[in-house]
């Protein structure tokens, strides 16, 4: 079942919220991909908002980040 336009917005929001949080940290894509086993490239497109990334790969994320799952949703529209 193809996304609506709200929620194409959704994985966008979602995805530079992951975005700032990595610059914010001073974090390539390159090494949060590498500290969490995955490729550059799906981080990238997590970032541009292109996947709908399942709660587990959320989690990864964090880790990654060092930072908690509430952490990255907090203030994102439900």
């Amino acid at each position: 079942m193809p996304l609506s336009n709200s929620q194409k917005q959704k994985l966008k929001t979602l995805g530079l919220k992951v975005k700032s949080i990595r610059k914010d940290k001073k974090l390539t894509l390159q090494e949060l991909a590498y500290s969490i086993g995955k490729d550059h490239q799906s981080i990238y497109r997590l970032e541009a908002g292109g996947i709908n990334p399942s709660y587990l790969y959320l989690l990864e994320i964090c880790k990654g980040l060092e930072i908690d799952i509430s952490e990255l949703l907090k203030d994102l529209e439900a």
